[in-house]
C-alpha cells in the first residue's frame, strides 16, 4: 500500500509547483507532486525559446502575488532554476515520467490510478494546463507531412522556407527567431496582430521592415497538401504557397476528457465547473489550478496565486 497523501498535485508546471511550495509552506506535510513528462516545467522547456522573457505581469494584466513564492521576472532559464531551487528546498517528493490515468473518489479518500501504480490522498490538484495538448486546426494535415508540420521549435534546422500560422506571442517569437537563418512567412486570420505584448509587437515590426518575416496577414489557411514532400499551402482566397514546414502557434486546449476521468464536471462548453475563489470543483477536496480552468493564457503569477488560495482553502476546512 502507498501512503495516504495529505496532497496529490496532478502537473508540474507553475500552477502545480505553485500548488506544492504552498502546502509546504502552510504546513501540510505529506505531499505529491505526479508529471508525465522527464522533469517539471515541461511547457517552459519545450515550447519558450531559449533566453526567452518570462515576465509576472504578462500581457499587461498586473498581479499582486497573494502566497509565498516571490516569483520575478526573468528568462527561461532562470525560471526554471528558480522553480528547481524551491522545489529542492521545500524536499517536494515529485515522481516524473509518470502519467496519470484517472482519479476516483470513495470513503472520502481519492485514488490517483498512475501508470507508476495507484497513490492515495486526501486532497487532489489538477494543474496540468492546456499547452500540452495544442491545437491543431480544423483542416486535415496530411499524413505524409507528419515530419513537416510541427508545433514548437525541436525539428527547424537552417535555411528552410517556413510559414508561422498564428497571432499570439509565441507565434511571433517563433517567426522572428526562426527569421535569422530562414526564410519566414507569418500568416494570422485577423488582418492586424493585437495579442503580442509590446515588445513583442516592435519587434515583429522591426523583423517585417527588414523583410527577415514577411507578413501575410488577414486571410486564412483553407487547406494543406503534400507536394514532394513539402508543405502545400492552400489559402481561402484561392492562391497557394509551398514551404519547407509550417508551424502552428495557435494556444492549447482543455483536455475534456482527462479531465472527465478525473471525475471533474463540465459545462455544456467542456470548460470544468468550479468555484473561482477557491478553484474547488463540484467534487469536495478536488482542485485545479493554473490556466486550465481560468484560461490565463500562461500568467504564472496568476497559477502561483491558484495554489495559494487551495491550499489555504484545504487548511481552513481540515479546522
Amino acid at each position: 500500500m502507498s501512503p495516504l497523501y495529505d496532497l496529490i498535485i496532478i502537473g508540474g508546471g507553475p500552477g502545480g509547483i505553485g500548488s506544492a511550495i504552498e502546502a509546504k509552506v502552510l504546513g501540510l506535510e505529506k505531499i505529491l507532486l505526479i508529471e508525465k513528462s522527464e522533469n517539471h516545467s515541461d511547457t517552459i522547456r519545450k515550447y519558450y525559446k531559449d533566453n526567452k522573457r518570462v515576465d509576472k505581469d504578462w500581457k499587461g494584466q498586473t498581479v499582486e502575488l497573494e502566497g509565498n513564492v516571490e516569483f520575478v521576472n526573468g528568462t527561461k532559464e532562470s525560471t526554471i532554476e528558480y522553480f528547481d531551487t524551491m522545489l529542492s528546498e521545500r524536499m517536494i517528493d515529485a515522481k516524473y515520467n509518470c502519467e496519470v490515468e484517472k482519479v476516483v473518489k470513495g470513503g472520502g479518500i481519492f485514488d490517483v490510478a498512475t501508470s507508476c501504480g495507484i497513490y492515495h490522498a486526501h486532497h487532489v490538484i489538477v494543474a496540468v494546463g492546456r499547452m500540452g495538448k495544442p491545437n491543431k486546426p480544423s483542416y486535415k494535415l496530411p499524413a505524409t507531412l507528419k515530419n513537416r508540420i510541427n508545433f514548437n521549435l525541436d525539428q527547424c534546422t537552417h535555411g528552410e522556407t517556413i510559414l508561422v500560422v498564428g497571432g499570439g506571442d509565441s507565434a511571433v517569437e517563433y517567426a522572428c527567431e526562426l527569421g535569422e537563418d530562414n526564410r519566414v512567412t507569418l500568416n494570422y486570420r485577423k488582418k492586424e496582430l493585437t495579442r503580442p505584448n509590446p515588445m513583442n509587437l516592435a519587434m515583429i515590426e522591426q523583423y517585417a521592415q527588414s523583410t527577415l518575416v514577411l507578413l501575410k496577414l488577414g486571410i486564412e489557411i483553407d487547406s494543406l497538401d503534400d507536394e514532394e514532400g513539402r508543405v502545400k499551402v492552400i489559402y481561402a482566397d484561392g492562391t497557394s504557397a509551398v514551404y519547407d514546414r509550417i508551424i502552428y502557434a495557435i494556444g492549447g486546449t482543455t483536455p475534456t476528457e482527462f479531465l472527465k476521468k478525473c471525475h471533474v464536471s463540465l459545462d455544456t462548453d467542456g470548460q470544468p465547473i468550479f468555484d473561482p475563489q477557491t478553484c474547488e470543483s463540484e467534487t469536495a477536496g478536488l482542485y485545479l489550478a493554473g490556466d486550465i480552468v481560468f484560461n490565463s493564457g500562461g500568467s504564472i503569477a496568476i497559477a502561483l496565486n491558484h495554489g495559494y488560495r487551495i491550499t489555504s482553502h484545504i487548511l481552513s476546512s481540515r479546522q
